[in-house]
């Protein structure tokens, strides 16, 4: 066993990858928020991510083979992330732990909507999604309408609706 790790657990082995408070937040912004840039990652961030944190954790994300980064195109210093296979493969664990909290955590009705549909489409509302996500980041083919499109959608609903209820209050 490799000494850099503290053991061979794969559990333990995923905490060292992910555990921190971070990663897995840019994680779900990338893959649910479909924030691509830098700029889009630290401004968009509900939790509020420090700028020298995000450089970080994107190092560390890219290093661990959970995203890569490719030059933009359209600007020579801008780069895009795009998850990997290993990164896509989170989504059954992030569909669980947002179930879990929106069990057993003082969620907000806005950000537990992707969450309720997570979990209430269950096993192949995740299989659609990989593929959508696979399509997005690793350009694979993709059939079927849009997971992403429609948890999108459910989540702007809750928030007019919030918006609505307390414009007549």
């Amino acid at each position: 066993m490799d000494g850099a790790h503290r053991s061979g657990c794969p559990i333990n082995l995923t905490l060292e990858m992910l555990g921190d408070r971070w990663s897995l937040i840019v994680i779900r912004d990338v893959m649910f928020g479909n924030r691509r840039h830098y700029r889009e990652l630290l401004n968009q961030s509900e939790e509020g991510i420090a700028s020298n944190i995000l450089a970080d954790r994107l190092k560390r994300l890219t290093e661990a083979g959970l995203l890569t980064r490719r030059h933009d195109p359209s600007h020579k210093q801008k780069g895009i992330y795009s998850l990997t296979e290993p990164a896509i493969q989170l989504v059954p664990l992030l569909a669980q732990m947002g179930a879990w909290g929106r069990r057993h955590t003082p969620a907000s009705r806005e950000l537990s909507i992707r969450a309720q549909l997570l979990e209430e489409g269950g096993p192949p509302m995740w299989e659609a999604f990989m593929a959508e996500l696979r399509w997005m980041h690793l350009g694979a083919p993709v059939a079927g309408p849009s997971v992403l499109g429609a948890l999108q959608a459910a989540y702007e609903r809750v928030v007019a609706q919030h918006s609505d209820s307390r414009s007549n209050a």
